[in-house]
């Protein structure tokens, strides 16, 4: 049971895992270029062509982004408004998770917004039409006169055209919009908050990677999906290994019943280890059977343990056994996805596990006296 509730519970890990990656990639540019230092940088032409220049890269969307505030009819909040190139669409990244409108920013001269499911509920937006305007606020840069209110801010407007749906945190904070929209609104004129890349299909991403960290140098990060997101991946790789650790204390707890069951077969056997002794066996032949006893006891459950693991995910996989229980999660059962290497650290663990559990008992078998025993 210790072993198949191991290897079950890591199997589960792994298929949330994948999971978190899988949404955040909807979400998420296959390559990200950032500033080391400051939230923004001079995202010149030259830069611009030498980046598309480097073998690999498809295409180039440049980003702003940073809070702004945003009001319709009456609602009104504070949302990450993403301002993207023209080529944003053509990455596809978004194109099975818009739930409403159409994939759009701009058509006929006239800008359109993408909005999270979370922020169309917040402003109680119901239906998408030409009808009313979304209302964006940000700080104007620069002195400003404090007597005239209306100055403080910069305001344009523009029309909701679609809605996504990808997670939780994405979807109750952000709006893309055009990124001359963006970039006027929060006058940042030629600067960019990131670049970010799509690879073409017939290159591989670190190959990519390590082109463009050269090619810029120390003065930007360049960010593969995983290292977007490094701090909640290693967080969960970490909860990953304490749970692994956790089971593996059980597993040894679980194994007093072998140490007490080999200790009273020693005491059971002694005079069988007393004849053994007098027929010639030496102390390395008596601790080898104990040893050996032990494995096929704790041996024979582990397997059975690994079938039943590998039985439960496969049944999870193709049936969802065990559901969230929550109407708006993202699936409706656990993921779960069974990797070699946690095979190998159960059997691993197991060995360990064994080897101590049997050792005592199997040294006390050498110390059977076979004057005490044989009459």
């Amino acid at each position: 049971m210790g072993t198949m509730s191991l290897v079950i519970v890591l199997s589960v890990f792994n298929g949330l895992e994948d999971l978190i990656r899988s949404l955040h990639n909807y979400f998420d540019p296959e390559l990200k270029i950032t500033a080391v230092t400051g939230k923004s940088f001079e995202a010149d032409s030259f830069t611009l062509n030498q980046i598309r220049a480097v073998p690999g890269v498809k295409i180039v969307t440049e980003v702003v982004e940073d809070n702004a505030y945003v009001k319709y009819k009456d609602a009104k909040m504070v949302v990450k408004l993403k301002g993207v190139g023209d080529n944003f669409i053509e990455q596809h990244r978004m194109d099975d998770r818009l739930v409403q409108g159409s994939l759009k920013l701009k058509a006929d001269g006239v800008n359109y917004a993408l909005i999270g499911r979370g922020v169309q509920y917040a402003l109680s937006i119901t239906k998408l039409s030409n009808m009313y305007a979304m209302q964006f606020y940000y700080p104007r840069r620069g002195k400003v006169s404090i007597m005239d209110p209306s100055k403080l801010t910069n305001q344009k407007i523009i029309l909701p055209g679609g809605v996504f749906a990808i997670e939780k945190q994405y979807d109750l904070n952000y709006v893309f919009v055009p990124l001359d929209f963006a970039a006027d609104l929060m006058e940042y004129k030629n600067r960019r908050t990131s670049l970010e890349i799509k690879v073409n299909e017939d290159y591989e991403i670190p190959e990519v990677q390590e082109a463009l960290k050269h090619l810029l140098g120390k003065q930007f990060n360049v960010l593969n999906s995983d290292e977007q997101h490094a701090s909640l991946l290693k967080a969960i790789k970490i909860e990953k290994l304490f749970v692994y650790i956790t089971f593996s204390f059980i597993l040894a707890v679980a194994s007093f019943n072998i140490f007490f069951s080999l200790t009273m077969l020693v005491i059971d056997k002694k005079r069988d280890i007393a004849i053994l002794f007098a027929m010639g066996a030496d102390k390395r032949t008596v601790r080898s059977i104990f040893l050996l006893e032990g494995a096929i006891i704790s041996f024979t459950g582990a397997i059975i343990g690994l079938i039943l693991g590998l039985v439960i995910c496969l049944l999870q996989q193709h049936f969802g056994l065990v559901s969230m229980g929550m109407q708006t999660a993202v699936l409706e059962a656990y993921p779960v996805k069974m990797q070699l290497p946690d095979f190998l650290y159960t059997s691993a663990s197991i060995i360990v596990v064994t080897l101590m559990a049997s050792y005592r008992p199997a040294l006390a078998a050498t110390r059977v006296d076979a004057k005490d025993h044989v009459s």
